[in-house]
């Protein structure tokens, strides 16, 4: 380990301590035992905006009460442990789901301490072969409706009446969008809510993000 690496472990060491931090203490864990990964990007700043936007959001939408909550396209599992640890949200367990297996490991990591509760778990699978009915979430999250090229297929697989928030971006030209949407309307006639609770955009450097949080 380099002196650069040591001191900015130390950094988040001290930080943890001081703002009594266990997700701290988690990403300082995950960053020593997984130095090759690209952490970084899941934590930079258009991701962690984009998540705050969506957590802040998402309280005044629910007053916090979501139960079992599924997250599609979870990477590393950020967002999981952006709201286990946010004490404002009644989760009872997140499941962070992606066909990626070399996420798993990480995202078990990152969220070791909630992990150790039973509180999060991984799921490696593919959210197009999902029966989402037989799962009994409460709540699904999917920040990556750019990605779907089909994406009324996996709409369509979505019980009705579950509460959903999700995510779209008009980022064209980036490998793997393949469904970015130019407005929110456009997003909108993608996935017809039956009950919409909140809808918004939010301006980052490069592009914007959409955002609907309602009921199927």
């Amino acid at each position: 380990m380099s002196e650069t690496e040591s001191m900015y472990l130390d950094i988040l060491k001290g930080l943890a301590v001081h703002f009594d931090s266990r997700f701290i203490t988690d990403i300082r864990e995950t960053a020593l035992q997984h130095p090759d990964i690209r952490l970084g990007h899941a934590l930079n700043h258009n991701q962690s905006a984009s998540k705050k936007w969506l957590i802040d959001s998402l309280f005044e939408a629910t007053s916090g009460k979501l139960g079992r909550i599924c997250i599609l396209g979870g990477w590393y599992g950020v967002l999981g442990a952006k709201l286990l640890h946010d004490p404002r949200f009644d989760v009872e367990h997140a499941a962070s789901v992606d066909i990626d297996a070399s996420c798993e490991e990480i995202a078990l990591c990152l969220n070791r301490t909630h992990v150790d509760t039973g509180k999060f778990t991984f799921l490696v699978a593919d959210m197009y072969n999902m029966d989402f009915e037989d799962h009994g979430f409460d709540m699904i999250v999917n920040t990556s409706c750019e990605h779907l090229d089909t994406i009324g297929r996996w709409f369509e697989r979505i019980p009705a009446g579950t509460l959903l928030t999700l995510q779209s971006n008009n980022y064209f030209g980036i490998d793997g969008h393949v469904n970015c949407v130019e407005t929110l309307d456009q997003f909108k006639q993608q996935v017809p809510l039956e009950e919409v609770l909140f809808e918004g955009e939010l301006e980052l450097k490069k592009y914007t993000r959409f955002m609907l949080v309602g009921r199927r």
